[in-house]
């Protein structure tokens, strides 16, 4: 685990070669095909060399779900580790390590201004004719909620207008946590400012390597837009603004570099939430002692394995 430019990468294929592994990207922009030097996915014979899986699986028209990686990557688990074999989970997308580890509620919190309109409306139409509306969008849950049940079916109809999907749908998409060991291995950043050089010196590595010719193959497809996940990654939105003309050359790589920053931020807070034991300093570990770990780890879970 760790942020954006930490070399996540290299270490899990340094592990690759002292243990039998096969590595779980743990990454939403990587499950997509075409988008390989915006997202800096490993080169065709790395991929041949060592196992990885969730990794150009999709089109980039295509949606992809913290509950997908959630039930894609728990099936690979149990299948990996069947094999004898180590799973080694690696990226940077924090929410699907927290949705594999702890389960997956999709449901969003409350709203209390929605909740309060939702009230006044009720005391126009009463709870049966709210029943009524309920009906009209979310079949299932109304099946279910009598229409004098004034709580389950604000919160339903709360549900729907914040999130657009139907209780019953979300219910549907709520996974369990893994029940197995995990064992964890953070590289931490210790010195923001190294961090922040080699997120630069990436970004302009990058445009060397094609980078814009890589999105504007994607922007000439036709059937991709800045609404979609896929084309939202970091990078692949400035890139595609600056070929719309809406961004200078420099404008881009500035903005790039600044979102690359900002998204590096927010994977280091949440990591910051994570016992201080499992993490190792991203510019300055042993390699020696992240081995330690993964055999202690692995002998202790004998004979359930990984």
């Amino acid at each position: 685990m760790g942020a954006t430019a930490t070399g996540k990468t290299d270490l899990a294929l340094e592990i690759a070669q002292h243990f039998d592994v096969e590595i779980i990207s743990v990454d939403s922009a990587l499950v997509y095909c075409g988008m390989d030097i915006g997202t800096a996915k490993p080169a065709a014979d790395v991929l041949q060399g060592v196992p990885h899986h969730l990794i150009d699986i999709l089109d980039p028209v295509e949606p992809y779900s913290a509950f997908d990686f959630v039930q894609q990557s728990q099936r690979l688990v149990a299948e990996i580790s069947a094999r004898g074999r180590i799973p080694l989970l690696a990226g940077g997308t924090m929410l699907y390590y927290h949705a594999f580890e702890r389960g997956l509620n999709r449901l969003p919190e409350a709203d209390e201004t929605l909740r309060r309109r939702l009230d006044q409306e009720a005391q126009q139409l009463g709870w049966p004719g709210m029943h009524e509306k309920l009906a009209a969008v979310d079949p299932l849950s109304a099946a279910r909620i009598k229409p004098t049940d004034a709580q389950r079916i604000q919160r339903a109809l709360e549900v729907f207008e914040i999130s657009g999907e139907p209780l019953s749908r979300l219910h549907q998409d709520e996974s369990a946590g893994y029940a197995g060991p995990i064992e964890k291995i953070i590289l931490a950043v210790n010195d923001r400012a190294a961090l922040h050089q080699r997120i630069e010196a990436r970004f302009l590595q990058m445009l060397d390597q094609g980078f814009i010719e890589e999105v504007s193959q994607l922007r000439q497809r036709g059937d991709l837009n800045l609404s979609m996940p896929s084309m939202r990654c970091v990078g692949y939105r400035q890139v595609w603004q600056h070929l719309d003309g809406d961004l200078s050359h420099q404008e881009m790589i500035d903005k790039a570099i600044a979102a690359t920053r900002q998204l590096a931020k927010r994977q280091i807070t949440w990591l910051r939430k994570q016992p201080p034991e499992q993490s190792f300093d991203c510019l300055d570990y042993r390699k020696d002692a992240i081995f330690g770990r993964i055999e202690s780890a692995f002998s202790r879970s004998q004979p359930e394995r990984f």
